[in-house]
């Protein structure tokens, strides 16, 4: 009983400190807005002068959200003259890095509901879900001048994928591909240089967003890194002559996998891996060989014969700066995203439409790039420039 009698007491005085806190910011604000009035008449409540500008003419309320709460605030009203008050507007860019926050929040992955019980900590009243979806609309104006920005730099290694998503059209979910560019600029940095909504991958969405890219401008691209998609592949040289292409080697394993039965998929594996361990490109090619016969031994006739189809666009790293190999023989910097975009998106399901969507994956996307995911050098490029100086130099030096 004694208990529960203290904390009564103790809850008591933290809302009568609470309450105290926030008459002062109403007091001082209220007296403030006053002061302002009197030097913007130029004379005292009730003063007769010469220089009076204007006559009072009482005051109106107005409600407003601080750190210490809701407060009432009088707001002097006046003939004459305007009154412009600077007081709220100084206090409002005090509160406005806490709207930053509500944003960065949500930007964040935090649930609309925490962020409700945040700046019920942070204001003493929770900020609706209306408000909310007014600071992320501010917020997508920002990412929407991000996602369009212009391309200064020359990006020599270009990373692409699709991620899909779920969308409602005519009443039935279908999906949405959200295609995503990575770029390493010639300071060894990585960036997010696109993403725009592409359907179904087909040619055409890949066309679109490569020049769309270039349009920005993109510009000395000398490899480019994904998945084999047919549309893209016959896109490239088209729009980046030139440019060259590389398979990731980890789908064209799994491409590989999908005709291996599962108590041989470990055998496959060691032999695949041994050819991109190769020295060189001659060096992989011959081993390519001698596994396509393994796997014909091993009744792999499918698997050998996707082997020999692919193996060609799977090596082009080895022209390339062997200390860059491990980073662009995969597509693993650009897969790491697309998870991170599927955890973030997972909660909604399906969204209304694309756009809302591509604003979604953009907010995770330039949050992403926020942090020193993007201010971390990701590889040498003077590598690279010593290599188109001296093709003998990369050889001696690996």
């Amino acid at each position: 009983m004694s208990d529960n009698i203290i904390q009564l007491n103790e809850d008591l005085i933290k809302y009568d400190l609470k309450d105290h806190v926030r008459s002062s910011v109403e007091e001082t604000l209220s007296a403030l807005l006053d002061k302002e009035a009197d030097e913007l008449v130029n004379a005292q409540k009730y003063e007769r002068s010469a220089e009076r500008q204007g006559y009072r003419s009482g005051h109106y309320k107005r409600n407003f959200q601080t750190t210490a709460g809701n407060v009432e605030l009088k707001v002097p009203k006046l003939k004459g003259v305007p009154f412009e008050t600077a007081i709220i507007e100084r206090y409002r860019r005090r509160e406005s890095s806490v709207e930053e926050a509500l944003i960065e929040m949500y930007l964040a992955g935090v649930s609309v509901r925490r962020v409700e019980d945040i700046t019920e900590a942070l204001w003493g009243t929770k900020v609706s879900p209306g408000t909310i979806s007014n600071l992320n609309k501010k917020a997508y104006e920002h990412i929407e001048t991000w996602r369009t920005r212009p391309l200064a730099d020359s990006y020599p290694y270009v990373y692409v994928d699709g991620v899909y998503l779920k969308r409602s059209w005519g009443g039935e979910i279908q999906n949405v591909s959200i295609l995503v560019a990575i770029g390493v600029s010639n300071d060894g940095c990585r960036e997010i240089i696109g993403a725009a909504e592409g359907m179904k991958e087909d040619k055409e969405s890949w066309r679109s967003f490569f020049v769309w890219l270039k349009e920005r401008g993109l510009k000395g691209v000398r490899l480019i890194i994904g998945d084999k998609n047919l549309g893209m592949l016959e896109t490239i040289p088209e729009v980046f002559p030139d440019a060259r292409y590389q398979r990731c080697t980890v789908h064209f394993y799994r491409n590989i996998f999908s005709v291996t039965p599962r108590n041989k998929m470990k055998a496959v594996a060691m032999l695949l891996k041994a050819i991109h361990a190769q020295e060189n490109k001659e060096a992989a090619r011959e081993k390519a060989r001698q596994v396509v016969e393994k796997l014909k031994e091993m009744k792999l006739g499918s698997a050998a014969k996707k082997l020999q189809d692919g193996i060609e666009e799977t090596i082009t790293y080895m022209d390339f700066p062997t200390q860059h190999w491990s980073r662009i023989r995969t597509n693993n910097t650009i897969e790491r995203l697309n998870r991170e975009i599927k955890r973030r998106t997972k909660a909604i399901g399906a969204f209304p439409d694309g756009q809302s969507a591509l604003m979604l994956v953009c907010a995770r996307l330039r949050h992403v790039a926020g942090t020193q995911w993007g201010a971390r050098r990701y590889m040498n490029m003077d590598h690279l420039t010593k290599l188109e100086d001296d093709p003998l130099s990369d050889i001696i030096a690996g």
